[in-house]
C-alpha cells in the first residue's frame, strides 16, 4: 500500500481508520481524535487546544471548540520515524452539512512523520459549512511534512484557523492547496520557539468562476537561529478573487533569524483579482528579513510559441499553468503526495489524467 495508515470522515463523523501493525507496534497512534483522546487523555489533553490554536482567537475558533465533531489524531512518540505517508479525508455527503473536524498532529523529539489530508464533496451541488482547526506540534530535532488539500465544492464554505509550533532544531514542512469551496478564510500561524528551528511554508491556490480565498499567514520567530522559508502560488481565471496577508514576525530574543515570504500569482483573465499584502514586524537588529510579491499575466508570446508547434491555445494554457506550480512540487519529497496535488490541479484544469500501462 502507498499509506502506512488512512482515516475517512463523513458528516462529521470517523466511517473508517485503519493503520499498519508495524507502525502501531512503534507505539504511534493513528485514528480518530475524539477516541484516542478518551483512551489516552493524560497523555494527548495537554496538546489539545491548549498549545497551538488559541480558541478564543475570534467567534470562528470559538466556534469551532465548542463544537467539534470528528477529527485525526497522530502521535509520534520519540526517536520513531514513521517511513509511510499517512493520509486522512474529510467528506461531505449530504446536503446543508456543518462540520466541525480538527486535525492534531504531535510529532515528539527526534521523530519523523508525513501526514497527506483530504478534503472533498461527493458531488457539485452539495451545500456544506466546515469550519475547522490543524494543530501541528513538532518537537526537538523532530521532522513534519504536512500537506493539506482543500477540495471543497463550489456550493460549500470553508474556515479555518491553523496552527505549528517547532521545538529547537526541529523542522516542519506544511503545504496547504486551495482547490475548492466558494469562499475560504485560513489563519496559518507557524511558531518557531525553539533554537535554530525551521519552517518551510508552501501554497498552490487555483481559483476559477467566482470563487474567493482568502489566507492571513504568519511566520513568528521567538528564538534565536530560526529560519523560515514561505512560497504561494496562486492562479486565477474568471472572477475570482485571491487574498494573501503575509506577516513575519521577530522578537527581540530570536537574534540570528532568516525569514523569508514570497507570493506569486498568475492571471488567466482580466476580471480576476489577487491582493498581495507582505509585512515585517521585526523587534531584534540581527536578522535577515525579506518579502516579495508578483503578479502577472500570461505570456502571450509563450501561447504562441506552443501553437506555433501544434499545441493548442487550452492545453498552452494547462501546460504554463503546471509549470508555474512546479517550483512547489518540487520542494515536497513525497512522491505520492507530489502525484496527487498534480492530478488535483490537473482536475481544475481540466485535464484527463491517464493510468500508468
Amino acid at each position: 500500500t502507498e499509506y502506512g495508515g488512512q482515516i475517512v470522515h463523513v458528516d462529521g463523523h470517523t466511517t473508517q481508520a485503519s493503520v499498519t501493525e508495524q507502525i502501531t507496534a512503534q507505539g504511534v497512534l493513528f485514528g480518530d481524535l475524539e477516541t484516542l483522546l478518551t483512551e489516552n487523555r493524560e497523555l494527548l489533553e495537554p496538546y489539545f487546544l491548549k498549545q497551538a490554536v488559541n480558541p478564543t482567537a475570534d467567534r470562528f475558533a470559538a466556534w469551532h471548540a465548542a463544537f467539534w465533531t470528528s477529527g485525526t489524531l497522530l502521535y509520534v512518540p520519540r526517536g520513531v520515524e514513521v517511513k509511510l505517508p499517512l493520509h486522512s479525508l474529510i467528506a461531505h455527503s449530504k446536503d446543508d452539512v456543518a462540520e466541525f473536524g480538527h486535525t492534531l498532529i504531535i510529532v515528539e523529539d527526534e521523530a519523523r512523520a508525513t501526514l497527506l489530508e483530504e478534503t472533498t464533496s461527493a458531488t457539485d451541488d452539495l451545500s456544506g459549512l466546515h469550519v475547522g482547526c490543524v494543530e501541528l506540534i513538532v518537537g526537538r530535532h523532530a521532522n513534519l511534512r504536512y500537506v493539506q488539500l482543500q477540495n471543497w465544492n463550489q456550493k460549500s464554505w470553508h474556515f479555518a484557523h491553523q496552527a505549528g509550533n517547532v521545538a529547537n532544531s526541529g523542522s516542519l514542512q506544511w503545504t496547504v492547496v486551495g482547490l475548492g469551496s466558494k469562499l475560504s478564510h485560513i489563519h496559518q500561524d507557524v511558531n518557531l520557539q525553539g533554537r535554530a528551528s525551521t519552517a518551510e511554508v508552501n501554497g498552490v491556490t487555483f481559483a476559477v468562476d467566482r470563487q474567493k480565498i482568502s489566507y492571513y499567514t504568519q511566520q513568528h520567530h521567538q528564538a534565536q537561529g530560526t529560519h523560515s522559508d514561505l512560497l504561494y502560488k496562486e492562479v486565477l481565471r474568471d472572477e475570482s478573487r485571491v487574498i494573501w496577508r503575509g506577516m513575519i514576525k521577530v522578537d527581540e530574543a530570536a537574534q540570528q533569524t532568516d525569514g523569508y515570504q514570497r507570493s506569486d500569482a498568475l492571471m488567466l483573465s482580466s476580471d480576476a483579482r489577487c491582493d498581495s499584502i507582505p509585512g515585517l514586524e521585526i523587534e531584534a537588529d540581527d536578522v535577515r528579513c525579506t518579502h516579495g510579491a508578483t503578479t502577472g499575466r500570461v505570456d502571450e508570446e509563450q501561447i504562441f510559441y506552443a501553437q506555433s508547434r501544434g499545441i493548442g491555445q487550452n492545453e498552452a494554457m494547462h501546460i504554463i499553468v503546471e509549470g508555474f506550480f512546479q517550483q512547489v512540487y518540487d520542494r515536497i519529497p513525497i512522491e505520492v503526495v507530489r502525484e496527487t496535488l498534480s492530478r488535483a490541479v490537473q482536475g481544475k484544469l481540466g485535464i484527463e489524467t491517464v493510468s500508468d500501462v
